[in-house]
């Protein structure tokens, strides 16, 4: 009877161990199966494999002999498939998708696989030493560029300053170095590697070997592709942009298209407000250069309102305002009508710069009004030192 007892309990906990072990329904579960190759195409024994889950569970095994390996058990899914290669290399790594009831491969040949990254690496290379050819052949076409440029400056100091008999000579060697400057300048935009972020820069040198020539069209062409270079740039602040803004309106203003130039300048005063004021008084100088002293008013007024210490602006400011003089007759005579704010901008220049250039000339305007009978005093006021 005792015999019986144990052989039915023995009995019971075999069924019960029986059920605790019982595998899963394989329904429920899916594998990854694959084999790794070596460098050489063979079999890569011992080697680590990992199976991440997108939660981060994870599952690992090795290779055996013939490189074949596998993980079961796995939930339906997407799995990273590491491979663990040896130090110092890191992981490589396959995406795969895991279902349920049924096995997936991940095979590797690191043969192959190194074959294609070092045709890669070596596209690369080759690639990026193009790359640095163009850059390099950019930056000798840009410093013979900016060398030319210095000569063409130096040039035109010496047309100013040449007789008569000079001046042909003097006004063709400038136009030449403006030619060969340009051309420079027109090589290294070629010679650029692509996307470069510099062309901004090159335009801008270019419009400067045009304008110093006064090659008006030209130069506002160079200029505006400057500005549109840099204004998709975002790495470019205010005062570059605006610079150039400012290097437009100059040509623009000089070509006599005063609307344009405007536009200009007006953009330059708003991409760098701390500096508007000399936005507008350079509009206000191209347009007085330019022998349009009506026009040159309005940008100096604007000018002398945001800067006021500025004496140069309130000169050219009472100057231009010379041009809305007239004449009214009283009994016998004719009298001299000033437009209202010439004298005191004249003023203003002389007591901003009373030893100075601007100072004197405003002062010299005073006196000469005064002599037409512009009924003005001409007796600068001098400020009493402190004690």
């Amino acid at each position: 009877m005792k015999r019986m007892k144990r052989w039915v309990i023995a009995a019971v906990v075999t069924a019960a161990l029986a059920c605790v072990f019982a595998p899963r329904a394989a329904a429920q579960d899916g594998a990854v199966t694959g084999q790794i190759m070596d460098v050489a195409g063979k079999p890569w024994a011992d080697i680590t494999i990992q199976a991440v889950s997108e939660q981060g569970a994870k599952s690992e095994t090795k290779t055996d002999k013939d490189g074949n390996y596998a993980i079961r058990s796995l939930r339906s899914g997407i799995y990273s498939i590491f491979i663990v290669l040896p130090a110092p290399n890191q992981p490589y790594e396959i995406k795969i998708r895991v279902q349920g009831g049924q096995e997936a491969k991940a095979n590797a040949n690191f043969k192959d696989i190194v074959a294609k990254q070092g045709a890669a690496a070596t596209e690369q290379i080759k690639k990026q030493e193009e790359e640095k050819q163009k850059f390099e052949g950019m930056k000798a076409h840009f410093t013979a560029g900016t060398a030319l440029l210095e000569q063409e400056k130096a040039a035109k100091a010496e047309l100013s300053k040449a007789t008569p008999d000079q001046r042909d000579a003097a006004k063709q060697k400038l136009t030449d170095l403006s030619t060969q400057a340009a051309a420079e300048f027109s090589a290294a935009q070629k010679a650029a590697p692509e996307r470069d972020t510099n062309q901004h820069l090159m335009w801008a040198k270019l419009g400067e070997s045009y304008d110093i020539a006064g090659r008006n069209d030209e130069a506002a062409q160079a200029y505006q592709q400057a500005v549109a270079a840099a204004e998709s740039n975002p790495a470019l602040k205010g005062p570059q942009l605006a610079g150039y803004y400012n290097n437009l309106g100059n040509v623009l203003a000089r070509g006599g298209k005063v609307d344009e130039a405007k536009a200009a300048y007006t953009k330059s005063a708003e991409v760098d407000p701390p500096n508007a004021a000399t936005a507008w008084r350079n509009f206000g100088i191209s347009l007085y250069n330019a022998n349009r002293l009506a026009d040159a008013i309005e940008p100096l007024q604007k000018a002398t309102e945001i800067d006021p210490k500025n004496a140069q602006a309130w000169y050219l400011l009472g100057a231009s305002l010379l041009m809305k003089m007239t004449t009214k007759r009283v009994g016998d005579k004719d009298q001299v009508q000033l437009a209202p704010g010439t004298v005191e901008a004249y003023q203003k220049a002389v007591d901003l710069d009373p030893t100075g250039p601007w100072g004197a000339q405003a002062k010299q305007g005073l006196t000469d009004l005064q002599a037409m009978g512009a009924g003005i005093d001409v007796r600068v006021n001098v400020k009493k030192k402190k004690s």
